[in-house]
């Protein structure tokens, strides 16, 4: 997939559990749990407001762009 979701790093930033973030932004932990794991075919915007709300971040903390032919994190190796 060529969006990468990075939730679990805001959700470690703030020491706040899934189950908390689900209730705080209205959302099943299930339904957060299938953005979480990149899933997702699709995000409301005022669901990705709402998760900038309560972690205090912008949509670019949460969703970032991965080139498709890019290395998988665990394939890069330092120099």
């Amino acid at each position: 997939m060529a969006i990468a979701v990075d939730i679990d790093v805001m959700l470690a930033k703030r020491k706040m559990s899934v189950g908390e973030l689900a209730e705080r932004v209205g959302i099943t932990p299930a339904n957060l749990a299938v953005l979480k794991n990149g899933r997702a075919k699709a995000v409301r915007f005022t669901t990705l407001a709402a998760l900038c709300e309560v972690l205090d971040c912008q949509p670019g903390d949460l969703l970032r762009w991965v080139p498709e032919d890019a290395p998988a994190p665990s394939a890069v190796r330092s120099p």
